[in-house]
This record gives C-alpha cells, sequence and structure tokens, in this order.
C-alpha cells in the first residue's frame, strides 16, 4: 500500500531529519523533495502545490520545541497535513428511516459488486440487517455474483433475473425489505462511463425513486489523478456522500487516495484492502498517513487481533502460559489465529518501521514454514498433541508422511516447540518467586 511514495517520503525525511535549524533555504530543498514524491504518485498538481505551501509556511513560522529537533518538528507538520488532505477524521455512514438505502455508483471494473458485499457484512457484524439489491441489468451474470457473494457471506439478495426496468428491481426491492424487515438496502448499479450520459440519467431517476441516505462512488485506488474527474462528474449529477476505495492493497500509487477529499471535497469512508470479505475496513485518515509515512498502524493491528482472538480465550492462553501446561493444541490455535489476522506482508506493514523491513525479505518462506507447523500438528492425534512426549520413531514417521514433509522438519518444529515450553515454565518460575519476594518485602513482613 503506496509503498512507492512511502519509500520516497522516507528518503525525503533523512534529509529533514538532519536539520539542525529551520531557514527557508533548507527547508525549501527539502521539501522539494516531498513535492516530486507526491506528483510521482500521481496527486493532483494543485493539491500537491498547495500541501507543501502550507508545510512550508507553517515550518517557518513554527517555534522550535527545545525537546525536539528542528527536522523532526516539519515531518509532524507534513503528517498532520496529510491527515487534514485525507479528512482530517473517519466519516462513518449517516443512515436514518426504516428503511434506509445506499446507493453504490462508479466506473465499470472499480469493484461495486464486491464492495457492496463486503459493505453489507460490515453492517451485518455492526447489527443492522442489510439487503443486497442487484441493479445492475446490463452486465452479465452481474446478478450471479451479487448472489453468490451474498451467500457467502450470509446476507439476503434480492434478484430479479431478466428484468430490464432498474425503477421497478428498486420499488419491488423496497416491498420485500419493509415485508422481511431488512433496515438497510445496498443497491448494487451498473458501471458505466463518465460520457455515457443515459446510464448516468439511470441513475439520476434510481436516485430520485429510493432517495438513498449515501450514496458511495467506488473508485479503484490505481486510478490516480483520473479518479478526481470521475469523482466531479459524478458528484455534479448524483451528489455523492463519499467515497469507498479499492485495490489499496495493490500496487496503486495513492494519488487518488491523497487528490480526492481535497478537491471535492467529500469523504472517503471504506478501504478495500484485499480480495477477502474481511478486507474492508473504515477509512481513518490519521492512521492511513502514519503508514504512508512509514510510522505503521498499531490501532489497526489491535483491532484486527481483538476480532480473531476472544478475551476470555486470551486469559486461558496466558494462564496456560504462565503454568507451563501450553501444548501443541494452543500452538495450532495459535497458528490459526495468526491467519485469521490475514498475511505476514499485511501484518508487518501496520507495525512501525514494518515497511522499510520488508524490502528483501521473503515472507513466502516463512508462511510455508507456518503451514507445514499446521499440516503437521494436525496429522497427530489429540493425545498425541498434548503429550509429545509418546512420539516415538514410527509415530514420527506416521505423522511426516500425513501431512507431506520430511521427518527432520517434524523433528525441528518438536526441538522448538519443547524450548518455547521451557522458557514459558522458567517465567513462571520467576513469575512465583517475584510474587514471594514482594510478600517479604519491608511493611509485608509475617508475622
Amino acid at each position: 500500500m503506496f509503498d512507492s511514495l512511502s519509500g520516497k517520503l522516507q528518503q525525503a525525511f533523512k534529509n529533514l531529519r538532519g536539520l539542525g535549524k529551520i531557514s527557508e533555504a533548507n527547508v525549501t530543498d527539502a521539501l522539494r523533495e516531498v513535492r516530486l514524491a507526491l506528483l510521482e504518485a500521481d496527486v493532483n498538481f494543485q493539491v500537491a502545490r498547495d500541501f507543501i505551501e502550507r508545510v512550508k509556511t507553517k515550518s517557518l513560522g513554527q517555534e522550535v520545541i527545545a525537546s525536539i529537533q528542528p527536522g523532526q518538528q516539519i515531518i509532524k507538520l507534513i503528517h498532520d497535513e496529510l491527515v487534514e488532505l485525507l479528512g482530517s477524521a473517519n466519516a462513518g455512514l449517516e443512515l436514518s428511516g426504516n428503511p434506509s438505502c445506499i446507493l453504490m455508483v462508479g466506473l465499470h471494473g472499480s469493484g461495486k459488486t464486491t464492495s457492496s458485499a463486503k459493505l453489507g457484512r460490515l453492517l451485518l457484524r455492526q447489527g443492522r440487517t442489510p439487503l443486497l439489491v442487484g441493479a445492475d441489468i446490463y452486465r452479465p451474470a452481474a446478478m450471479e455474483q451479487l448472489g453468490k457473494l451474498g451467500q457467502q457471506n450470509g446476507l439476503p439478495v434480492y434478484l430479479r433475473q431478466g428484468g430490464t426496468d432498474v425503477l421497478a428491481i428498486a420499488r419491488e426491492a423496497l416491498d420485500f425489505a419493509r415485508a422481511n424487515n431488512r433496515n438497510t438496502l445496498i443497491f448494487d448499479t451498473a458501471g458505466r462511463l463518465q460520457i455515457d450520459e443515459p446510464l448516468i440519467q439511470e441513475l439520476v431517476r434510481l436516485r430520485q425513486l429510493v432517495a438513498p441516505q449515501e450514496t458511495l462512488l467506488v473508485l479503484d485506488a490505481a486510478t490516480g489523478q483520473e479518479a478526481v474527474n470521475v469523482a466531479n462528474h459524478f458528484d455534479q449529477a448524483l451528489h455523492i456522500t463519499g467515497s469507498i476505495l479499492t485495490r489499496l492493497d495493490g500496487d496503486a500509487r495513492g494519488g487518488a487516495a491523497l487528490s480526492l477529499k481535497a478537491v471535492t471535497g467529500k469523504p472517503i469512508k471504506f478501504a478495500g484492502v484485499g480480495e477477502k470479505p474481511e478486507d474492508f475496513e473504515p477509512f481513518h485518515p490519521e492512521r492511513m498517513a502514519s503508514r504512508i509515512l512509514g510510522m505503521g498502524d498499531v490501532v489497526s493491528l489491535v483491532e484486527k487481533a481483538a476480532e480473531a482472538i476472544t478475551m476470555d480465550k486470551a486469559m486461558l492462553l496466558e494462564e496456560k502460559m504462565r503454568k507451563g501446561q501450553f501444548t501443541l493444541e494452543d500452538f495450532l490455535e495459535q497458528l490459526r489465529q495468526m491467519k485469521r489476522l490475514g498475511p505476514l506482508e499485511s501484518i508487518l506493514g501496520l507495525l512501525p518501521g514494518g515497511a522499510q523491513a520488508l524490502k528483501g525479505a521473503d515472507l513466502t518462506k516463512q508462511e510455508k514454514e507456518l503451514a507445514h507447523m499446521e499440516a503437521l500438528i494436525c496429522a497427530m492425534t489429540p493425545q498425541e498433541r498434548r503429550q509429545p512426549q509418546i512420539l516415538n520413531a514410527r509415530r514420527r514417521q506416521r505423522i511426516a508422511k500425513g501431512s507431506g514433509v520430511t521427518v527432520t522438519e517434524l523433528n525441528t518444529m518438536l526441538n522448538r516447540f519443547a524450548q518455547m515450553q521451557q522458557m514459558m515454565k522458567n517465567m513462571g518460575k520467576f513469575q512465583k518467586m517475584m510474587a514471594r519476594m514482594s510478600g517479604l518485602a519491608p511493611g509485608r513482613a509475617r508475622r
């Protein structure tokens, strides 16, 4: 996500961090590199120029805090301006009425159908009762795709096969929602070109009929500066309330995200960061700015972990570790919880400095090793997982053969696990010793 932009900004910051004194000359030189990085990321020219001017003005008028180096202070200013550029705060959906309506609009191939299902899944988890509505009557198999996505995510879908009147479909969907207590309708509309005026007018009539609380423009993050023209055109016709950026996990240069809010005045509300249903998240400007500047996004990582790991399980696991009762069954559960967090690349990318650490790293090898570990433990019986000491040569050969790896790999994994178990036992003993010592501390001596 924004790898190229992030790398170039990091290079520019090396010069900024070396500043011992803020002057117009050295600030101008340093910000010139930042400006080039923004333009190479396909940020709108006017947006990039205004951004640099604001940072420069604030830098030269800034009083230097004694405890902070001047260069670091300018980097802080750049971070704050990036947050402002991206929208300053998360803009959630504003849904009212029963049912509420959300209109998903955008160009061909921008990811509207997939985003509709992802948004429905998110609203379902928030306690709403969404209904997906197939309003794309032009693209072949569009209805079938929406139906399958709805089934995969446990979402009801209103489909009218062979329908050629979008307004009639909308009326029937509204009646269906009221009859079945669905409080949020998500209309997956047909993709269209900016210049396709008849189709744009069809959307205008649909908007007038359903009176949506939210009209969301779905944009491919790789669109770059053209995203601004697309957004302006749709906004003039439909008065969009916000946008969804898709494919932010790809090689998008970042121009769309950094230009959209500044030019249109409409917030980015959600971001698609992968192909899986769960790879869809509210857009937080401050977190995104931190990712772009290589500072990581620990808050998002914690939220991902909270979804994957329940508090009860975490406390039970902590107790087992403390008592030295951590088994291969617990280890297997940990591996599966890690998988639920997402690929290693996305996890490390959320850590401060993670993007830099990823360069040149062979994560495929690590993920392959984790998959082998999972396969090895799954090939064991429950008794073998709880008591690995019973694994003799014959059992080890059976497990290795059943999981498709060598006995050597199995032995390596078991040795690592034994070392980890021993370390946990030692930590438990150390905690007990510290507890006894604190109990005999002055003022708490036994009588």
